[in-house]
């Protein structure tokens, strides 16, 4: 059924094209993605009317929308509906119930946030809009292979969920499959697991959020942070001195960027969540290999913005001598379809692999692999 479900997915049509920005541009979602694509549309010079929120009551509190217009959906003019792009900035539910929704309440030209972004790639490296071409023979054949590969049917069910997104704009849902939004790198199948840890690395640290969580669940545990983007590193150092002395001191952070060899690349830096390696920015970085920092995992997390499989080549002798848990953010790029988990089940031995959705339109996804030995003795 999954092949057959993958074949119509690969022939399908897709009614959503990367979108430029016309004015009056209005967000919808005044959540962390909201303020995620105010920001972002601060970045590249583009202004917005008004954000559109259904608990815009509390939400004009918030000081980060100070200066911003924010209202509820009855307030907006029917002129606005007609003419404006609404760009949706909201990922926690399927953007096909928010489409319908807002359609049936008058909204002409509602467009996902990222279909935005993805049209702005020349200037701004957010890469979570990406669209997949239709898949060669070939490419077909290895998706298909990555999909027989999984361990259970979950993880073929959201492998199928991502692909129908970045292929045809479309949130398909399975029965027994639910987006989890909570549980992001720590599944079930990784928290019984949690005991027999003593090094974690965090590849891509951002501000600590993961680190902290991790170092909450795991007591006897030390962490290896890994963060090039100078205000991320910021953010994390103000994160590790709210905690204990005793908690952190098990924190090292590395301002390094994560790659298959040790060398100097241009970086994007100053975007939040989506600074990356990438030829728009102008900073240049010293990047590392895992095999060169000489670190000893028992889990690495990695989340690079589309930076994952260079990293985890880098890191092949350390993930082969330690056997480490991975897991995989694998939606910034096309590598996500099929490259990075079969590199992952070509090259790890005695592993199960498994795929979790955590978020919609096409983001919050992991694949995850955890050596067969650690289970056994969990």
């Amino acid at each position: 059924m999954a092949r057959r479900l993958l074949e119509q997915i690969n022939y399908g049509h897709c009614r959503f094209s990367p979108r430029s920005p016309h004015a009056p541009l209005v967000l919808y979602g005044a959540g962390d993605l909201g303020r995620m694509a105010c920001d972002y549309l601060g970045t590249i010079g583009q202004n917005f009317s008004l954000v559109v929120d259904r608990d815009a009551a509390r939400l004009r509190h918030d000081p980060f929308w100070a200066g911003s217009q924010l209202v509820e959906p009855s307030e907006v003019a029917e002129e606005i509906k007609r003419s404006a792009m609404l760009l949706v900035c909201v990922a926690t539910v399927p953007f096909r119930s928010i489409e319908e929704d807002l359609a049936g309440e008058g909204w002409a030209d509602i467009v996902p946030f990222y279909d935005l972004a993805e049209s702005q790639r020349d200037r701004h490296p957010l890469s979570n809009g990406w669209f997949a071409d239709q898949l060669t023979t070939e490419e077909l054949s290895r998706t298909t292979n990555v999909m027989d590969r999984w361990d259970d049917d979950l993880s073929r069910a959201h492998h199928l969920q991502f692909l129908a997104w970045r292929r045809l704009r479309e949130e398909w849902t399975f029965d027994g499959a639910p987006v989890t939004r909570d549980d992001r790198f720590f599944i079930p199948e990784i928290v019984r697991l949690l005991d027999g840890v003593r090094v974690f690395v965090d590849g891509g640290a951002h501000h600590g959020s993961v680190t902290e969580r991790f170092v909450m669940m795991a007591a006897r545990s030390s962490i290896v942070a890994i963060e090039p983007d100078g205000d991320n590193i910021a953010a994390f150092q103000q994160m590790q001195a709210r905690l204990s002395p005793e908690i952190a001191a098990r924190i090292e952070l590395l301002p390094y960027a994560l790659d298959a060899e040790d060398r100097e690349r241009t970086f994007h830096d100053g975007l939040g969540y989506s600074s990356q390696l990438a030829e728009t920015g102008s900073r240049i970085v010293r990047t590392r290999t895992l095999d060169s920092l000489d670190l000893a995992p028992d889990i690495v997390k990695l989340h690079l913005e589309g930076a994952e499989l260079a990293a985890l080549r880098g890191g092949i002798e350390t993930i082969r001598r330690h056997r480490p848990i991975l897991a995989v953010t694998t939606y910034h790029n096309a590598d996500g379809i099929w490259r990075t988990p079969a590199w992952l089940m070509d090259n790890l031995e005695d592993y199960r692999f498994l795929m979790r959705l955590h978020s919609w339109c096409g983001t919050g996804a992991v694949a995850y692999a955890i050596p067969s030995e650690r289970e056994a003795s969990a």
